[in-house]
């Protein structure tokens, strides 16, 4: 065998056997990435759904998916958005809570977003806007208050306090949230997804 054949057999078996390699480490990265963002979602419905024990999917669609949250007894005790939008620098993937009833947000949290650190990604920040995410009307259409409120308390139940410096963030988050619950909506209207009447109904 000449030279250059052992040296293309050599190259050949050497690329083979690096191809091989890197198509088990990208498959297992695969695997444990896949993992680590299902453990990263259960956590982000823990957050905002209380009681939440058991997740299944009643709605699924580009940028938005939705979970019906059961207790630990099988009871109906919420529901779970999941929903990605556009941020002001990338982006934005968040989860909020919604009752049984469909008609009060029980909480936000923000689950991926590559905002301007020290500004935008306050979004993250609980003292800074998660906090009032909770307890609003999901009803019908959520404002930004602005200038902001000085607590919980004194905002309206349709109002979210802006984060200063950092409207943007604050109003790509809100619009995000918005058209979501505006998909909820029509989900209920249409017979797809069936709220828990409230005490008296």
């Amino acid at each position: 065998m000449s030279l250059s054949a052992r040296m293309i057999l050599v190259l050949t078996l050497v690329g083979l056997i690096s191809g091989g390699f890197l198509a088990a480490v990208a498959t297992l990265t695969k695997e444990r990435i896949a993992l680590n963002v299902q453990a990263e979602i259960e956590e982000a419905i823990k957050e905002v759904v209380d009681d939440a024990a058991v997740n299944q999917v009643v709605h699924e669609e580009e940028d938005l998916l939705i979970y019906r949250e059961l207790g630990e007894d099988g009871e109906l005790v919420g529901f779970a958005v999941q929903a990605t939008g556009v941020g002001f620098q990338d982006k934005i993937t968040l989860m909020f809570g919604l009752d049984a009833t469909l008609t009060e947000i029980t909480g936000l949290t923000i689950i991926d977003q590559k905002e301007t650190p020290g500004l935008g990604a306050k979004i993250e920040d609980w003292e800074a806007f998660l906090q009032f995410w909770e307890n609003r009307d999901a009803a019908g259409h959520l404002a930004l208050r602005k200038p902001p409120a000085s607590t919980i308390d004194k905002l309206l139940p349709t109002e979210i306090n802006t984060i200063t410096a950092a409207t943007i963030s604050s109003k790509k988050v809100l619009g995000i949230v918005n058209l979501s619950l505006e998909r909820v909506r029509e989900l209920i209207k249409q017979g797809k997804m069936k709220p828990e009447e409230k005490d008296g109904n």
